[in-house]
């Protein structure tokens, strides 16, 4: 740090209140931010990158050509719960810590996975667009009655794979409906969620779980984690739900599941291919309801992942070590 106030390069979509705060301790260049993916280096901001000292960015990409311009960083935030858009290795070599925002989106895609169970098990979606395709007739007041019958979730059990800051969060929204939880998650004590769930193996949740969330992290091995045989082996007529990771669940088997009606229905935000190309058979099934990978998409996200990167700023500019850092080895000298 060369200054008693760091020159800050914030790219990220960031709170202005934030901002505001941030203002009296930092010196500040907030940019628009761009939705592309860029790398820093092709932003137009060479100037800006060679005077920060610290740069918040979610979407543009801090690779090495733009460490290259950025001679004066030292400390960098990711607004993302992974540092996917900045280069780790290289940050690391060069002794820029980098922190991020974990649980950013959390809670927003706690709600949308109940919106999208509440869907499917009530047929909201396809209850609604009957209603404004102008079918409904005089002859026949009740017949929505008859085809759009739902389930209660009260007394039913909701299987979470995950139980991390979102898995966490779902088990509450759970509770309230009167649901049982069961949760699979190998890396929590047993006791974590007290009498609220039971943390079991994964073959006990998916045959006693009457809807199986997916909230696990992606990693080689949680890749295909919900194949062939898991699905085979889920209660026949349950229901899946995933606005975490698509790549957790077997796309194939999943579809001949709905296909067949083993599995009763499916909600589902993410996708094997984005967007979903219009002729995918998803878009064929009835009994599932789909979204545009809309998780995280809430002003609200942005209001936190504001509020951590400005606490990683603070703790950085007072010589400590930011809550989320994902390379301590830039902390040692020589790393």
């Amino acid at each position: 740090m060369t200054s008693t106030r760091p020159r800050v390069l914030i790219t990220a979509a960031f709170d202005q209140g934030v901002a505001d705060e941030l203002a009296g301790e930092f010196d500040l260049t907030v940019t628009p931010p761009s939705a592309t993916g860029r790398s820093l280096a092709d932003a137009g901001l060479d100037r800006e990158l060679a005077e920060a000292e610290a740069i918040v960015c979610e979407l543009d990409r801090l690779d090495e050509r733009s460490l290259d311009i950025a001679a004066n960083l030292g400390f960098a935030v990711s607004c993302r719960a992974a540092p996917v858009n900045i280069d780790l290795d290289a940050c690391t070599r060069r002794g820029i810590p980098v922190a991020t925002t974990p649980g950013r989106n959390a809670d927003v895609t706690a709600d949308l996975t109940f919106s999208l169970l509440l869907s499917v098990l009530r047929n909201t979606s396809r209850a609604e667009a009957w209603l404004r395709s102008g079918a409904w007739r005089t002859d026949d007041v009740f017949e929505p009655y008859r085809a759009f019958r739902g389930l209660s979730l009260n007394g039913r059990t909701l299987g979470i794979l995950g139980g991390g800051a979102v898995g966490k969060r779902v088990l509450q929204r759970a509770r309230a409906f009167g649901m049982n939880v069961l949760v699979y998650d190998p890396y929590l004590p047993a006791d974590t969620f007290g009498d609220e769930a039971k943390i079991v193996p994964l073959e006990e949740l998916l045959a006693a779980s009457d809807v199986v969330t997916v909230h696990v992290p992606l990693a080689e091995s949680t890749v295909g984690l919900i194949g062939a045989k898991e699905i085979a082996a889920m209660r026949p007529g349950a229901y899946l739900i995933n606005a975490g990771r698509a790549a957790i669940v077997a796309e194939q088997p999943l579809i001949d599941a709905l296909r067949s009606g083993h599995l009763a229905g499916a909600g589902l935000d993410v996708f094997w291919t984005e967007p979903l190309p219009p002729d995918h058979p998803l878009l064929e099934l009835p009994t599932v309801t789909l979204t545009p990978h809309i998780g995280g998409a809430s002003d609200d996200v942005i209001v936190v992942h504001s509020r951590l990167a400005a606490d990683a700023l603070r703790a950085w500019h007072a010589g400590g070590q930011p809550a989320a850092l994902a390379n301590a080895a830039a902390l040692t000298p020589n790393a």
